[in-house]
């Protein structure tokens, strides 16, 4: 006799007032407790994107917030990030905004140096997996 395993169901959210995909993608996607979030960057609520990567960087995690907390879950959760910079060594410059945003909860991490990013203003973007468990 054969039994059904009912799977949880696939969410895939687009969140009001975030920069719109610039290719066939949404802002992130939840299964069960996993959340994933597509790459934020630095561009605001009004469209803009700021010169220097530190400001970039900071609106880049305001908005990882925001769509993180929309998919139900909290900085705690997030137990892998990956981050893209344009230039290596801003780095040190962002480190910052990290440690203050993760706090003693650190995920795994991945940092890359990338020659550019989908618009040329960018110099910063960062993804992440969340786990929701309570």
């Amino acid at each position: 006799m054969s039994r059904m395993i009912e799977l949880p169901e696939i969410e895939r959210l687009m969140v009001t007032g975030q920069h719109e995909p610039v290719s066939h993608y949404c802002h992130a996607v939840r299964c069960g407790e996993r959340i994933w979030i597509s790459g934020m960057v630095g561009i605001d609520r009004l469209g803009q994107i700021a010169a220097d990567t530190v400001d970039q960087f900071q609106t880049a995690m305001t908005n990882l917030d925001i769509v993180l907390r929309e998919a139900g879950g909290k900085p705690e959760h997030i137990v892998k990030v990956m981050l893209f910079l344009t230039d290596i060594a801003d780095r040190s410059r962002i480190n910052p905004i990290r440690q203050s945003y993760f706090g003693d909860h650190r995920p795994a991490s991945t940092l890359v140096e990338v020659s550019k990013l989908v618009l040329p203003e960018l110099k910063v973007e960062i993804e992440a997996e969340a786990v929701v468990v309570d």
